[in-house]
């Protein structure tokens, strides 16, 4: 069999691997398909006839291609979480479609979902080194003596930073986990209400003096926006139901909250204070300052 078809073959069967470790490294489909094809042109042009693995070899490459790219974006972006004119409305959600060069946004959409719209913001606030070796190490089972090389640390410095990030992932100390799991029921009821644009079920969710407030950066006005009272807050919230496609339950400073995360971006968060399985506050935080901030975490099912 000639060579490079052979080749294509072998490149092809690793495809699926390569892009899910490129996709969990960059967190955009586009630039993990950028990546997964400058590794099939390193490969094409690399003599590989002592590679003995060659797995481990195209897992290296995309590794080291994912954390160039990843160096190179926090290089030059000033605000990490600005999404600039193609940001989704907060209140409709309406604008993510209209991204260039992100491919099909459905299908980055469902990509994002399938991993963990809470996983990727979280990913997405480590350093790249910490990203790469958290990924690698946890998601993909590459032992620590490979990782350190790729970032130029040693394996007991690979294993901490995996450490760290680690932590970042599952966050402080939460309430415990019989309030978590009261906390989540109450706010999956709120978004599955809201989904379903069904006020009587956001008005019996919500306590009847509950406050909603809103920074600038939430929208839609120019000035922050507070709500008092159920039916107003359940006005409100029918009218974003839109929104709620781009949007997970996470761990906000160790509760229940929901980060919205348009491509696994993050724009937008809901704080909850919930108190006797009704919502007496909503913190609706989009503030580049605020949302930085935040502890943020993937909350376990």
């Amino acid at each position: 069999m000639d060579e490079r078809v052979w080749l294509t073959e072998r490149f092809e069967e690793h495809r699926a691997r390569l892009r899910a470790v490129a996709y969990r490294m960059l967190g955009s489909a586009a630039e993990a398909d950028d990546a997964v094809q400058e590794a099939w042109l390193r490969l094409s042009r690399a003599d590989t006839s002592g590679v003995e693995n060659l797995t481990g070899w195209l897992t290296t490459v995309v590794a080291r291609v994912s954390l160039n790219m990843l160096r190179t974006r926090a290089s030059r972006r000033e605000d990490p979480l600005d999404l600039g004119p193609y940001a989704p409305d907060p209140v409709t959600g309406h604008g993510a479609a209209d991204r260039p060069n992100g491919g099909d946004p459905e299908q980055e959409a469902l990509l994002a979902d399938s991993v963990g719209l809470a996983l990727l913001v979280v990913l997405d606030m480590l350093t790249p080194a910490e990203r790469l070796a958290f990924v690698l190490h946890d998601m993909f089972a590459l032992p620590f003596d490979e990782i350190g090389p790729m970032i130029e640390r040693s394996p007991t410095a690979a294993r901490q930073l995996a450490s760290r990030a680690r932590r970042r992932v599952k966050g402080g100390v939460p309430a415990s986990g019989a309030d978590l799991g009261r906390q989540r029921r109450v706010v999956d009821a709120f978004v599955a209400a809201s989904r379903g644009g069904d006020f009587d079920a956001l008005v019996a969710l919500l306590d009847p003096d509950v406050v909603l407030r809103a920074d600038r950066a939430a929208g839609p006005t120019p000035e922050p926006v507070v709500l008092h009272g159920a039916r107003n807050v359940a006005g409100g919230a029918s009218a974003a139901s839109e929104r709620v496609r781009f949007t997970q339950p996470a761990l906000v400073d160790g509760a229940v909250g929901l980060v919205m995360a348009p491509l696994g971006k993050l724009f937008l968060v809901l704080a909850f204070t919930i108190t006797d399985d009704r919502i007496t506050e909503i913190d609706v935080i989009a503030d580049p300052d605020r949302l930085r901030g935040l502890d943020l975490a993937v909350l376990d099912a």
